[in-house]
């Protein structure tokens, strides 16, 4: 498995976790849905940027 899958699988647990932390606090599913959006967009981006291999010197 890629650092990139790993990272993401992490990012998903912990997206899953906050989503039912907030359904059971309460809050509205639509403002559940855009947060586990935002968060899964924000997750892609960090994973892409850490795991990104380096372009080797030329």
């Amino acid at each position: 498995m890629s650092s990139f899958a790993i990272y993401l699988a992490g990012m998903l647990v912990l997206i899953v976790g906050l989503a039912f932390g907030a359904y059971f606090a309460g809050l509205a599913m639509q403002w559940i849905i855009v947060g586990a959006v935002v968060l899964l967009g924000i997750g892609m981006v960090t994973a892409v940027s850490r795991t990104r291999q380096k372009d080797p010197a030329a």
